[in-house]
């Protein structure tokens, strides 16, 4: 890999540029039209030709598939990969990756119900849980970091390690919000009638307002990865490490800073699974990390890092946790091949993909 960086917004400044606080270099507010391009780049553009092209067969094979539910229902699936998505973008922009965050997805949702389940104010739990998520985040960062553990090796382990306190503190059952069973309502405990559950769990415009919520953090980390001190030093250190080191960026502030915001964008996602089900199962999230991962991938944000799109993140995680899960069925395609099937996709996404950039690359 060139040690200069084939995008010259990605090139790393001199200190004196950067006013020896590894920020980026002072600049007008970006136009409407700079914001624009910002926000929607060029590389999220295949993947939502996907999505259309997708949709369209659907539309042709099984016009039954257009119903309002199972619009809904698609929307509501893609969430919670989406919302990982967009944390993820963040890590593999700077060449790391994250495979726990399935485990603090289910983590956080165990939390929160368990302190629901013990009184606790449903909006404050979540805080709480939310906070245990960061914790989590930081915990990752220090062993990348600090201790200086491959992050692919060290996000594995802790995949094991939180799953494995998940089971433990819930006994390996559901948490269901103010039950001690499906059955046994605790005695005046309302968490599942209170605003946190009535209001994150409605919908609207017939659309759920968990899907709202996650492109309401796709916009925000699109701006913060594109406009803010944070976003141009994770570009920068996934453009070229040693160059963004000298230039006065703390490599390793910035690394614990994605961590961290990655493990919080995961305990989001657990929250939102918690309003939807109004239950914490230790199980939930399974493949959710790899899928991210994928979706983040097929949206336009290369692993060789220094660039990013978290709008091209969700939009993967719609074709793939969404789109392609909620229309299998429609195909016939057995529970039993699910997984065998999704894998293909991402695989013929990921193959059709890397050739258009090929192309784009002999183009330019």
């Amino acid at each position: 890999m060139s040690s200069t960086p084939s995008d010259p917004e990605l090139a790393v400044q001199p200190d004196r540029e950067l006013g020896g606080m590894g920020g980026p270099p002072p600049s007008r507010l970006p136009s409407p039209g700079a914001l624009y391009r910002g926000l929607f780049e060029m590389e999220s553009n295949s993947v939502l030709i996907a999505v259309l092209l997708v949709l369209a067969l659907f539309a042709v094979a099984h016009p039954s598939f257009y119903t309002v539910h199972q619009l809904q229902d698609l929307l509501q699936e893609s969430v919670y990969v989406g919302v990982i998505a967009c944390g993820m973008t963040f890590l593999i922009a700077m060449r790391q990756l994250d495979l726990s965050v399935s485990s603090i997805l289910a983590l956080t949702a165990g939390i929160a119900a368990l302190l629901m389940n013990q009184g606790w104010n449903p909006w404050i739990a979540a805080l709480a849980a939310l906070g245990c998520a960061g914790l989590m985040g930081l915990i990752n960062g220090f062993l990348v970091q600090t201790i200086r553990i491959n992050a692919l090796l060290a996000t594995l382990a802790t995949l094991y390690v939180f799953n494995g306190f998940n089971q433990g503190i819930t006994a390996s059952n559901t948490v269901n919000v103010g039950y001690t069973t499906a059955e046994a309502p605790i005695k005046g405990n309302t968490a599942a009638n209170s605003s946190f559950f009535t209001a994150l769990g409605g919908n609207i415009l017939g659309i759920p307002v968990a899907f709202w919520l996650m492109v309401a953090i796709a916009l925000i980390l699109t701006a913060v990865l594109r406009y803010t001190p944070f976003g141009y030093r994770v570009r920068s250190i996934g453009s070229n490490p040693e160059a963004a080191a000298f230039s006065g960026i703390s490599v390793p502030r910035v690394t614990y800073q994605a961590f961290v915001l990655m493990g919080v964008v995961a305990g989001l996602a657990g929250l939102l699974v918690l309003v939807f089900f109004k239950a914490a199962d230790p199980s939930v999230g399974g493949s959710d990390n790899l899928i991210a991962i994928a979706a983040v991938i097929i949206g336009g944000t290369p692993m060789r890092g220094g660039t990013g799109t978290v709008i091209g993140a969700m939009i993967g995680a719609i074709l793939l946790s969404g789109v392609i899960l909620s229309g299998l069925p429609y195909f016939n395609i057995s529970e039993n091949w699910t997984q065998f099937a999704l894998g293909a996709v991402i695989l013929a996404a990921v193959s059709i993909d890397s050739v258009v950039r090929a192309g784009r690359r002999r183009g330019n």
